[in-house]
């Protein structure tokens, strides 16, 4: 005989596989800590104080 499945627990087992999967990808996209954060500003700034000292004036 088969197994006998409850489509209501299937159903929300696939939603929160979906909503697990979704989180993921956003934690991947956005979830930065607030060191690494600074520390891309800081490295943005500085590059961008480095480029403008190597202007040369016309």
């Amino acid at each position: 005989m088969s197994k006998i499945i409850n489509l209501r627990q299937k159903r929300k087992q696939a939603t929160r596989a979906n909503k697990r999967s979704a989180s993921e990808q956003n934690a991947a996209l956005h979830g930065r800590t607030k060191a690494e954060k600074t520390l891309q500003q800081t490295q943005a700034v500085r590059a961008a104080r480095v480029l403008d000292g190597h202007k040369r004036d016309v």
